[in-house]
């Protein structure tokens, strides 16, 4: 599995989600669950997929889909790609 399925796999368990569902359109507080603790929630399971350990800025920074991508970056996983466009 890439990188970047696992990374799907949580938000699609996190928040009950489709694959179709996961886009740049994705953000927080528009998808149902994903409040605050619903957040924590996808951290910890991030957290745990990627064996690390996210600064408390990057947990408050991760607002949507695409953003996580680019924070993931940062912790050498590399889930990022060019998404389609619609």
């Amino acid at each position: 599995m890439t990188e970047k399925q696992r990374y799907d796999k949580v938000f699609m368990e996190t928040f009950n989600l489709d694959e179709k569902d996961l886009n740049d359109t994705l953000i927080y507080d528009q998808v149902s669950g994903w409040d605050s603790v619903g957040h924590m929630s996808m951290m910890a399971a991030l957290e745990t997929e990627f064996d690390i350990m996210m600064e408390t800025e990057d947990i408050i920074d991760f607002s949507s889909y695409k953003k996580g991508l680019e924070i993931l970056e940062k912790y050498g996983v590399h889930a990022g790609c060019p998404l389609p466009t619609a």
